[in-house]
Parts: C-alpha cells; structure tokens; sequence
C-alpha cells in the first residue's frame, strides 16, 4: 500500500502579509497550527518544506519536522517535488499538501484527497471541490469553477463562468463545482511535473493544474466532506481566525 505524507509548504515573503506563517494566532504561530493540523490527520510522516531561515528555527522549537528548500521555486508544486527528492520518497507514495496558511484546515479533508488518489490509481491528483452556491459565486473570477465527467475526473478549471448555458431548463450551476485549493500528489508525478513547461491554458487562466491536464494527467475531483475554514491572506483574515481559534 502506498505510503501517505504531509508536506506544509512554508513562505515568508507575501506581498499582502509578510512573515506570514510566523504571525501569531491564539499565542501560536501560524505554521504551528496548520502542523498540528497534520498531526491529526495520523497519515503519515509530516515535512515543513520553508525557504526562510526564521521560519526553519522557529518550527524546530516545536518539531525536527522541517527542512529548507531553495527560495528560487516559483510555485508551491516545485518545493513539493523538492522535498520528495530530498527524502528520496518512491514514486508512488502519496504527498498531501497542507498550506501553511490555511491552519482552520478540516483534517477530514486532508484523509479524504489521500483516500481517493489510493481509490483511483490512473488519477495523478486529487482534489476537492463544493457546489457552487449561488450565481454571485458562479460569475466570481476568484471562484475556481471546475466541471466533471460522470466519474469525478476533471474535464476543465476556469476563473469563467464554467460551463455555459446556451439554452435549456436546467441551470448551468447544477454542473459547476467551486475548486478548494486541497491536493493529494503522486510523488513520481509531481517529479515530473517541474519538468514541464507552462501550458498555454495554463498561463491564460493562472491555474496550475491545467499544466498536469495539458500534458494528459488525470485529476480526481471529490466533494468535499467538509468546508475547509477561513485561509489567511490578508490581516482581516488573520483577526477573523484568531477569533475562531479563540472560541474552539
């Protein structure tokens, strides 16, 4: 049975909240929270994949579970894919990826994207979406729209209005998922994966995963068990999950 681990990709720069995974949230630092994240999830061994020395000592107070990678990575795919070369992970071992800013993450989610990349092994990723809840949401450019086939395999993502609905009575939301940023990886393929070009598509709508689905890889789409909790991108946000955390 392939093996299951967790990497948490860890950035200091951001343009809206700088230092971000070292801001404290309920006395804690960010980073902190989204590890014992994954330390409730019990998948399997948990890497925190950072670029920046303060975040590395920081987290070495509280795990050994951490590494540095190289800062020149442009996406969050790429400091994946260096991990599992660091660790020399086999190819077919599962990597989940837990965003460092996203501590209110269910840890149903997390077993759930691992459960299905095992329950269907011709897909390179799984992921996780919710119905689309209304047609504010559906015209949302910031609302990733994915559409499926019959089996739950991506047929396109797009920031548009997807798919359109040229005529009939059923209306085009019943078709529309809203993508959750949530992903289980094949470690031979995310190997792969750097090694690719951007695609097309890919560059249009800034969507990574349109890279996997240019070059033929299949990606498994599940709904979602639970709604993952407020992520943190902006100091707003990191008030709204400090009063979350506060009340839990």
């Amino acid at each position: 049975m392939s093996a299951v681990k967790i990497v948490i990709p860890a950035r200091y720069a951001s343009s809206r909240l700088p230092g971000k995974p070292l801001r404290l949230l309920a006395d804690k630092p960010m980073i902190q929270h989204s590890y014992e994240r994954a330390v409730e999830a019990d998948l399997g061994e948990i890497v925190i994949a950072t670029d920046d020395q303060r975040i590395y000592d920081r987290c070495k107070q509280f795990t050994d579970a951490v590494c540095m990678t190289s800062s020149s990575h442009e996406t969050g795919s790429d400091r994946l894919a260096e991990v599992v070369k660091l660790y020399a992970w086999a190819d077919d071992t599962i990597i989940v990826n837990l965003q460092g800013d996203e501590p209110l993450t269910p840890i149903s989610c997390l077993q759930q994207v691992a459960d299905n990349l095992k329950q269907y092994p011709d897909a390179s990723i799984a992921t996780l979406a919710t119905p689309v809840q209304n047609q504010a949401e559906y015209e949302n450019p910031n609302a990733v729209k994915v559409v499926c086939d019959k089996n739950g395999y991506a047929l396109y993502f797009s920031r548009c209005n997807l798919p359109y609905q040229r005529d009939g009575d059923t209306p085009a939301t019943q078709f529309a998922l809203r993508h959750l940023g949530i992903y289980a990886y094949r470690a031979g393929f995310l190997k792969a994966f750097t090694q690719m070009p951007i695609a097309p598509l890919e560059q249009l709508e800034k969507l990574e995963q349109l890279r996997a689905m240019w070059n033929g890889h299949r990606i498994h789409v599940a709904i979602a068990n639970d709604i993952p909790g407020h992520g943190v991108d902006t100091e707003e946000d990191l008030q709204a999950v400090e009063k979350i955390l506060r009340m839990q």
